[in-house]
């Protein structure tokens, strides 16, 4: 796993949102863009994450953000989770992990002392292109928080 880091540029990369509209990096590469990686839609941590970031949307957004939620879900999977919970930014569906993969957030974890392969809960706040923090270790029920301060 070679996860982006500080100083790091953010790869080209074109996906599809939860309605299956493409989505490429360089229509956010000059902005302040918040990319936040979760392991899967609809599970307790991940939706206290988005949920939070719903809650303070206005607030981020006044900071000038832009948010981008990035899971290997599903289109429909997404959709759904946007949908039950009024999400105002898109989730991207990256299904082939090719946005997972350009951030390096895919690999080895550890749940109840099982092994597995898979997202590691990674927040990147990118600028112009450029990944400014890293925030490796989210609370999901304060997140908005970690990201403002």
């Amino acid at each position: 796993m070679n996860m982006l880091k500080e100083g790091d540029q953010v790869p080209e990369f074109t996906t599809t949102d939860q309605d299956g509209n493409e989505v490429k990096w360089s229509d956010y590469a000059t902005k302040k863009v918040v990319v936040f990686f979760y392991p899967k839609a609809s599970t307790p941590g991940c939706t206290a994450e988005a949920c939070n970031l719903r809650d303070h949307y206005k607030a981020l957004q006044a900071a000038g953000y832009e948010l981008l939620g990035v899971s290997a879900d599903s289109e429909k999977r997404q959709r759904n989770f946007k949908t039950k919970y009024e999400f105002p930014f898109p989730l991207l569906a990256d299904e082939d992990k090719t946005v997972i993969n350009a951030f390096g957030v895919w690999g080895p974890k550890k749940f109840m002392g099982k092994e597995y392969d898979g997202i590691h809960r990674t927040t990147f706040i990118v600028e112009n292109g450029t990944v400014t923090r890293v925030i490796g270790k989210v609370k999901t029920k304060d997140h908005a928080a970690q990201i403002l301060e």
